[in-house]
């Protein structure tokens, strides 16, 4: 196995996304220091972040009479409408303090065009509009990804259909993720990614349990009993 070609993605590890921020995941800050353990097991790592400019039309209060969560029909479809946050330069924005992984190598920052909201760490909410991760991966010849942040039932589920669908063997490494709404994981995130993603936990960080078989093979085995050992 090359582990040249593996990757971790950290998606959106940042202030608004944990306790006391805008937009907080419940437990959003629990997955710091494990993705930092993770962190230092990946050659590669890419971290994305959030970067709305003020006013961006997701934010419920560019839309009068309109209530966070709420939602509202845009050229590209139905948008869940948002408190302010994660705008460019804030504090809100910026990664959580403690989130330490120096070797990354890329930062994909998202949603930055006022007129889009952008989950994936591979496209923007129109599934057009490309944020150029796909062609790094392939450019540096990275071919295997596994998925840790925030939050599990949004962008890290998007971020893990688009990579597989973009031809990458996609993991999500699920203790290192929180969501925002486990009312809705069951039917919003398992059955999307049944089949199509592999799932895992590293229990601690010490050994990984496999949490769906279909189609594993034992060179993935092999590889985790690597990484989390």
């Amino acid at each position: 196995m090359n582990s040249e070609s593996d990757v971790l993605i950290v998606i959106d590890v940042q202030n608004d996304f944990c306790a006391g921020g805008a937009l907080a995941v419940p437990g959003g800050e629990a997955v710091v220091e494990l993705a930092n353990r993770l962190g230092r097991r990946f050659a590669n790592v890419v971290l994305t972040q959030d970067w709305h400019p003020a006013g961006h039309l997701s934010f419920a209060s560019s839309h009068e009479g309109k209530a966070p969560f709420e939602t509202t029909d845009m050229p590209y479809g139905p948008q869940v409408l948002w408190p302010d946050h994660c705008v460019q330069g804030s504090a809100g924005a910026a990664f959580h303090r403690n989130l330490d992984i120096p070797h990354a190598a890329l930062v994909v920052r998202k949603g930055f065009r006022l007129e889009i909201d952008s989950y994936s760490a591979f496209f923007e909410n129109d599934h057009a509009t490309a944020t150029g991760l796909g062609g790094y991966l392939r450019e540096r010849g990275l071919s295997r990804v596994y998925l840790s942040g925030l939050a599990t039932d949004f962008c890290v589920q998007f971020s893990a259909l688009d990579a597989r669908e973009q031809g990458f063997e996609t993991t999500v490494i699920e203790d290192a993720c929180r969501a925002g709404d486990n009312e809705e994981i069951d039917d919003r995130y398992l059955k999307k990614l049944r089949g199509e993603v592999y799932r895992v936990e590293t229990d601690d960080g010490t050994k990984a349990r496999m949490l769906n078989l279909d189609g594993m093979r034992e060179r993935l085995y092999r590889f985790l009993a690597e990484k989390f050992v």
